[in-house]
């Protein structure tokens, strides 16, 4: 494969070697596209809520970006959600209890985050499907390229398509510099609802809003050559 600079890169599926790479990766993207830290201090537990379940319970339904030998990207997905709601109510209540006792070694916008996450976050999150398949896509800032996302998507939704989904949903967070539902229109993806996320105002003062977008499987495309991944 040949991305937007003309660099090869890799699509593969996730092994059980890449654990600490997509962890790391998760939090060095998670603050609007870069590192979690000047929001949230906790790493471990950050990265537990947003990747657990899927390197854990889920791994056939995560696809990796490599370049050069490097996770520079990653899809992580579930094509179980009854499995994923359970995995999450236990998860919930003991990231809780986890964070709680750490909570006042948490310096000020860290306390700040646990608070939103506590009174604000349930209320801001846009109903998605109970009953479907759902992804969350990740990449560093010199791996977003339309080539790279395209390829990611391109897998994943060919994994659903062979294994009999019909429908699948991301959650996706879009803000004025970056490209967000417009981006997954071109994968045929529709925006279902967004609401309006608060939890960054203290860092970054303009809207952020969370989309929920939804694509029937039926009308999948299938992989090109181009974008075929190897395994």
């Amino acid at each position: 494969m040949v991305n937007d600079d003309h660099k090869p890169f890799l699509i593969r599926g996730y092994r059980r070697s890449d654990r600490e790479a997509v962890r790391k990766l998760c939090c060095d993207t998670g603050f609007l596209g870069d590192p979690i830290d000047p929001v949230y201090e906790d790493r471990e537990l950050f990265a537990d809520f947003l990747t657990t379940y899927y390197t854990d319970h889920e791994p056939g339904s995560c696809f990796l970006l490599e370049v050069d030998g490097e996770i520079r990207g990653y899809l992580l997905g579930s094509r179980k959600p009854l499995q994923n709601q359970l995995y999450a109510l236990y998860q919930n209540v003991w990231l809780f209890f986890r964070a709680l006792t750490r909570y006042f070694r948490y310096n000020g916008r860290s306390r700040r985050f646990v608070r939103w996450i506590l009174v604000h976050g349930w209320r801001e999150v846009p109903a998605a499907p109970r009953r479907t398949p759902h992804f969350h896509i990740n990449l560093l800032p010199d791996a977003r390229k339309v080539s790279t996302t395209r390829a990611l998507m391109s897998a994943y939704l060919s994994y659903l398509y062979r294994s009999g989904e019909k429908r699948v949903y991301g959650q996706i967070i879009t803000f004025e510099s970056r490209r967000g539902e417009k981006m997954f229109e071109r994968y045929g993806f529709k925006v279902l609802n967004r609401a309006e996320i608060t939890k960054y105002k203290a860092i970054y003062p303009k809207s952020v809003y969370l989309s929920t977008v939804i694509k029937n499987l039926e009308t999948a495309e299938p992989l090109s050559v181009t974008t075929r991944p190897r395994f």
